[in-house]
């Protein structure tokens, strides 16, 4: 992520005194934790390499890690970040990059303090890995875009305040050049959220449906008819936020699988032994790649590698998850809560076996395709000839639906 320009005087000693300074005016154990978020961010400590102004402090990137290690030794609360992920990891950098002073000003505070909770409105049911061919419609009127259509597997819909929004502005255009970005408001009249209830038993996605809903102008973010390239910056920063974060050596499922694999040995056979130490192999090649991908991260955008790392994020869980069922034998095939449920975050670790390897199966569709993730890193990392495209020049209102 770019920003307006780096700041010399900030170094990790700069952002130590500073981390003094907010502990020191607000104390973690006698300060609300949202009052200390507030503070946090206006200090310039939510995310160091944002603007002054915005949470940030124009520095680096790489040093925020020294902020979090400094406010988690003070016992300071966190924000929260995998409720909020959606908001932290594709709204906040789409809005830092397309949005206007107003817009970045009114909604960054909330989003990372995790006061307002954000979805991501893309998805449709005939535009899954076609995101481009998506069918819902914003028709401008004055000042406002009338926005009509459905989303589908919509993550955290349910308890949601703002959403980013890709709709159809221009029929005529080719698919991807009649597209613009919106965010919307999920309490406006005409925003209907209702539950997806997936194989695990819980409804952490859901179904939206736009009826008659009225968007300002002043909501749109990017130019008209630019929605596709303003997404792709969505869509970026997505698969890394899904494949990319920071983790221990033995972080995660493999080392849940592992820690079993030590405790008990009566559950061991060669072929598990066999398939564990490659499972743990891999797993610490994608950690280190990962740590590699934050390293770039650091000086420019995401670019298309991040789609590697989602890819070998969704194969390793499902493997690792279906050894950990085998291992456990019986005990693989318990599963602990069928009841309905909306959770307001994923919890891979915080369940038994075999919720962790229903839920693996959704890692290779959300966030992108599997197929459509070993596409990009062909053509935009490998350099290969692309598939054909005849659609690519077509008016969407004579494509065939």
């Amino acid at each position: 992520m770019s920003t307006t320009g780096q700041h010399p005087a900030v170094d990790a000693d700069e952002l130590r005194r500073r981390v003094r300074d907010l502990l020191d005016a607000h104390p973690p154990a006698t300060t609300a934790p949202l009052d200390f978020l507030r503070a946090r961010f206006d200090a310039g400590l939510a995310w160091v390499h944002y603007p002054a102004g915005l949470g940030g402090l124009d520095a680096p990137r790489s040093l925020q890690a020294v902020v979090d290690a400094e406010l988690a030794a003070a016992g300071a609360p966190d924000n929260d970040p995998r409720r909020i992920g959606i908001g932290l990891g594709m709204a906040a950098p789409t809005i830092l990059g397309f949005g206007t002073d107003e817009q970045r000003q009114r909604l960054l505070r909330p989003l990372w303090t995790g006061e307002e909770v954000w979805c991501q409105l893309f998805s449709e049911p005939g535009a899954g890995s076609d995101l481009a061919a998506l069918a819902t419609r914003a028709v401008r009127d004055g000042d406002d875009w009338v926005v009509d259509g459905q989303k589908v597997w919509t993550s955290s819909a349910h308890i949601a305040r703002w959403a980013i929004l890709i709709a159809r502005t221009d029929p005529d255009q080719p698919k991807h050049r009649g597209i613009s970005y919106f965010i919307c408001d999920m309490t406006d009249p005409g925003v209907e959220v209702r539950p997806l209830r997936q194989i695990t038993g819980e409804a952490e996605f859901n179904e939206v449906f736009l009826t008659g809903v009225r968007i300002p102008d002043s909501r749109r973010l990017g130019e008209i008819g630019e929605g596709w390239r303003v997404a792709q910056t969505t869509l970026m920063n997505e698969r890394v936020a899904i494949g990319g974060g920071r983790v221990p050596r033995e972080g995660g499922v493999i080392g849940l699988v592992a820690d079993t694999w030590r405790e008990r040995p009566e559950l061991r056979t060669h072929d598990l032994h066999q398939r564990l130490l490659r499972l743990w192999m891999e797993s610490e090649a994608a950690r280190l790649a990962g740590e590699r991908l934050r390293q770039q991260l650091a000086v420019g955008q995401p670019g298309p590698e991040g789609s590697a790392m989602k890819l070998a994020f969704a194969r390793l869980n499902q493997h690792i998850s279906a050894l950990e069922v085998e291992l456990l034998g019986e005990e693989g095939l318990g599963y602990d809560d069928w009841t309905l449920r909306r959770p307001e975050l994923v919890d891979f670790t915080g369940r038994e076996a075999g919720y962790r390897y229903l839920r693996a199966k959704g890692n290779s569709i959300e966030g992108g395709t599997s197929e459509v993730l070993l596409n990009i890193i062909a053509e935009r990392v490998l350099g290969l000839p692309p598939e054909p495209r005849t659609d690519k020049d077509v008016p969407w209102k004579d494509l065939p639906r």
